[in-house]
């Protein structure tokens, strides 16, 4: 029995780098993934230049939208929203509006993308704001999730209700985990620290019986396995993700350093370099790169701007994952649920 087809559109001219880092990328997953159809969006030109340089110029499941226009990486979200509506970024969710794909990724511009996606997608009923959730790694067999990751810079306690359910549904759905941890990203464990939307938001889902909230968590937990999702407003949240990022860089580079510095470091490099090659996958943010815009009425797969082939490559792997489960309207299932339970 052959799979499902799956549609993707792909804003080709987003991010730092546009064609020259999102076509190899695509070129990579047609090739990795047999039943996957991509629609490219951008310069038409451009776009069907680099794919004959490819050696592939007539591939059956790559297929080009022509697009005008672009959206910068500076560019005023509400200028862009306004501006750029035959852009790359746009048409593509156009596409998933229209149903004609099944949904977006984009390494373009964080604010115009979510202001379009809100835009043109619109909120499942029951969600009032979309987050940005993605995984992190952790010491467990599986990474932890997080949201929001800067969609929503501040969240009132229903808000952040409303994100733990989606992330839970997330866990679920993505990563096959049963009755999810959750916990509430805040400055202490003990019940009296937070601001107040936190403690609001921790007596919602301490209420809730179709989620299994387990408290607190510090920032030193993130990566420690107590929880499977965590949950903060986006402020907090995209502070934390590049921090992670961050460090995750400066020990890879301190490893290679250290052993390029000497004859014995190389020399144990050699020996260690599978290991270390493990390691410094394990570690590595492109793996974990793809940041899903939930809460929408379609999937939506935000790539970092500054993205690698193999980190735009994970962010449209990361559509398929949620196309094949459906998230969006698992979502909205489970929403209908708790909101039954809570009236």
């Amino acid at each position: 029995m052959q799979p499902t087809q799956i549609h993707i559109a792909l804003d080709m001219m987003g991010g730092d780098h546009g064609p020259l880092i999102t076509l190899p990328a695509a070129i990579q997953a047609v090739q990795e993934i047999p039943n996957l159809l991509l629609t490219l969006c951008g310069d038409a030109a451009v776009l069907q230049r680099e794919l004959s340089q490819a050696g592939c110029g007539n591939h059956p499941r790559l297929r080009i939208q022509p697009c005008s226009q672009q959206v910068s990486m500076c560019e005023k979200p509400s200028s862009a929203l306004r501006n750029k509506r035959d852009s790359s970024m746009r048409v593509a969710l156009e596409l998933v509006e229209q149903g004609q794909a099944s949904a977006c990724v984009s390494a373009g511009n964080t604010g115009a993308l979510i202001a379009m996606a809100h835009f043109v997608l619109k909120m499942l009923s029951g969600v009032e704001r979309p987050a940005l959730i993605s995984t992190l790694p952790s010491t467990a067999a599986q990474p932890v999730y997080m949201l929001d990751l800067g969609a929503t810079v501040n969240c009132d306690a229903d808000t952040l209700f409303q994100f733990a359910v989606m992330g839970s549904v997330m866990a679920e759905e993505v990563e096959g985990l049963q009755a999810p941890r959750l916990a509430l990203l805040n400055m202490g464990e003990e019940e009296i620290k937070g601001t107040d939307q936190i403690k609001q938001a921790a007596v919602l889902l301490s209420e809730c019986e179709e989620l299994n909230y387990i408290g607190f968590i510090e920032g030193n937990d993130i990566f420690s396995g107590k929880a499977d999702v965590i949950i903060c407003d986006g402020f907090v949240g995209n502070v934390a993700l590049k921090t992670c990022e961050g460090v995750a860089k400066l020990i890879i580079n301190q490893i290679r350093t250290t052993l390029l510095s000497s004859l014995v470091g190389r020399i144990v490099g050699k020996v260690a370099q599978p290991w270390l090659k493990s390691m410094v996958k394990g570690v590595n943010p492109d793996q974990y790169n793809g940041a899903s815009l939930i809460g929408l009425r379609g999937i939506v797969v935000k790539s970092h701007g500054n993205a690698s082939k193999e980190a735009f490559f994970s962010a449209i792997r990361q559509a398929v994952r949620e196309v094949e489960r459906q998230v969006p309207a698992k979502i909205k299932d489970r929403l209908e649920q708790v909101l039954i339970g809570k009236a």
